[in-house]
């Protein structure tokens, strides 16, 4: 669950961040345009003029994203083109260190360290060319004293004893940090302008927009993301996605009125497939597929062992998922996962129905504890649709009750009423 892309790993640097275990990248010179169009490039950085030639011109890129997982969200870095010394270097907050100790546990908890690299851009371009991964750069219209003392508090930044900061894929990320390094070189006007406006657009649409294309993905992503999630986000908060960061830094000024996106350049083309659209979620479609599981299992109720082979793959799935959320929200610091409105759907009590799910398939009826399980499950399936509408910062999960409520009633009905038995002849006095 991350929105960044990684960065090429170097010797005794830590590992790419674009996965939690990034594939190496080959050395490869940057070459799409050739060596005239770097020229170029860094020549277009310095034109303003000779009073403004001694410093630094900073440039925001863009990564598109790319096809594996770990690329989706694409990724970002600021670029200092420095006209002393003719070198353009990258500093990108993609980076951690799977050697470090308890990294793993680290992970699992959300205490993930990451951390500021300064690299040649070349170096830091190779492997999206390799990967057909669009990449633009946007130079900035900053005056000359903010532009060095950004380059100087990038270059103190990425000393090591100051490169670490707390991973958070939502607050704390690759843009994120691209965002309030600018806001800090602005004295807080980029956060100014962005702050107040809005698109609607909350972490759950955008996490799910860019995971579409792998389907596990964003079903994770849905299912794992509580109410803090769904939230509307401001143009700010809306900047822990690279490209959104992209689009509003088109739009921002400088403290005196002026564009402050002076030009933009195309460094690598996008060769893949291009960022998912924006596309509307329908409950409608969810409840259909819901409505038409329940008639099938109530149609299939005097069958047993037809009940019990599907409902056991149906309860551990939704017992063993109810137990991670539990896990996240109780356990660890992924605040985004907290309060979890699907432990109403997944949940962990679905677990105790799985011995009755077996003894369904052996041609036995379970007993009266199985079935007063089952009905708390369906009860607490329908409380939590209830609860959805009473909240005050509701959570977006009307698809998913839409689809499992229907299901976790329709197996109380077939499986929660209690056997009929045939009576005893009475004897006569």
């Amino acid at each position: 669950m991350r929105p960044c892309a990684p960065a090429s790993p170097r010797p005794r640097r830590p590992a790419p961040p674009e996965s939690r275990s990034a594939p190496p990248v080959a050395r490869t010179r940057v070459a799409t345009r050739g060596p005239r169009a770097w020229l170029l490039l860094l020549l277009l950085a310095w034109l303003p003029g000779p009073a403004q030639a001694a410093a630094p011109r900073i440039g925001v890129m863009t990564m598109q994203p790319g096809e594996a997982f770990f690329e989706r969200f694409g990724h970002d870095a600021i670029l200092v083109a420095d006209a002393g010394t003719g070198t353009a270097t990258s500093y990108n907050f993609g980076y951690f260190d799977p050697s470090e100790p308890d990294f793993l546990g680290r992970f699992v908890r959300g205490e993930m360290m990451y951390y500021l690299v300064a690299l040649p851009m070349a170096e830091d371009l190779g492997q999206y060319r390799d990967a057909g991964r669009g990449v633009r750069v946007q130079w900035l219209d900053l005056e000359p004293a903010r532009a060095r003392a950004l380059a100087d508090a990038l270059a103190e930044r990425a000393r090591p004893e100051n490169a670490r900061y707390r991973y958070d894929y939502f607050t704390a990320n690759c843009a994120t940090q691209v965002r309030d390094a600018l806001d800090d070189a602005l004295d807080g006007g980029l956060k100014a302008q962005l702050s107040g406006r809005s698109r609607g657009n909350t972490f759950r649409s955008e996490s799910v927009r860019l995971a579409r294309p792998a389907a596990w993905m964003w079903l994770g992503f849905d299912l794992g993301l509580g109410p803090y999630a769904d939230r509307r986000l401001s143009r700010w908060d809306e900047a822990f996605v690279p490209m959104r960061l992209a689009d509003s830094l088109r739009e921002a000024h400088t403290p005196d009125g002026r564009p402050l996106v002076l030009a933009e350049e195309e460094l690598l083309p996008h060769r893949i497939a291009p960022e998912p659209s924006e596309r509307p979620r329908r409950a409608w479609p969810w409840l259909l597929a819901g409505l038409a599981a329940a008639a099938a299992l109530l149609a299939a109720r005097r069958r047993t062992r037809l009940l019990g082979g599907i409902a056991l793959p149906f309860w551990l799935l939704c017992g063993t998922g109810g137990t991670l959320l539990v896990f996240l929200w109780g356990f660890t610091a992924h605040q985004a996962a907290w309060a979890n409105r699907n432990l109403w759907l997944l949940d962990p009590l679905c677990l105790l129905l799985l011995p009755g799910a077996v003894a369904l398939l052996r041609g036995r009826m379970p007993g009266g504890f199985f079935r007063l399980a089952l009905w708390a499950v369906a009860a607490l399936a329908a409380l939590g649709w209830i609860l959805q509408w009473l909240s005050q910062a509701p959570q977006y999960n009307l698809p998913w009750i839409a689809l499992l409520l229907p299901v976790h009633a329709a197996l109380a009905l077939a499986l929660g009423r209690r056997p009929r038995t045939r009576r005893d002849p009475v004897a006569a006095p």
